[in-house]
């Protein structure tokens, strides 16, 4: 994997989803300071991200933060963590154990596509936001 993106807080979503679009640009507006990094799973850098982790067949949210990678409900939580207002209070979910924690968020990744449709292309970020995606 590239050297520039250890040590990088990455986000990996699928730019497929509109729901996960939709959630992108939601991070991107509260996010307390830009750090966060994003990264399509369908692309080039997201596949090789995702087999540098062995984690090639994932198709949930990821989140790389200290060279650890963290997925579905975790990966959700701990990202709540860098949004600012009460957003971040809602880390305290973690205390649900993890199997309830991944049954919903795989109940709501199942519908995605259904619920919230489905699109060809991933999002195109504007000239303001290029740099934060890989």
């Amino acid at each position: 994997m590239n050297s520039t993106y250890l040590n990088k807080s990455i986000v990996l979503f699928d730019g497929e989803c509109n729901f996960c679009n939709k959630t992108i640009q939601f991070i991107l507006k509260y996010e307390k300071k830009p750090e966060l990094l994003f990264c399509s799973l369908q692309s080039e850098t997201g596949k090789e991200i995702t087999s540098f982790y062995n984690m090639m067949n994932e198709k949930s949210v990821l989140l790389i933060e200290d060279n650890v990678i963290y997925k579905k409900s975790t990966a959700a939580l701990k990202i709540l963590t860098y949004l600012k207002g009460g957003f971040s209070l809602l880390y305290g979910f973690k205390i649900i154990p993890l199997f309830i924690r991944d049954s919903v968020y795989n109940y709501i990744a199942k519908n995605r596509y259904k619920w919230f449709g489905k699109t060809e292309t991933c999002m195109t970020p504007n000239n303001q936001i290029k740099h934060r995606f890989i």
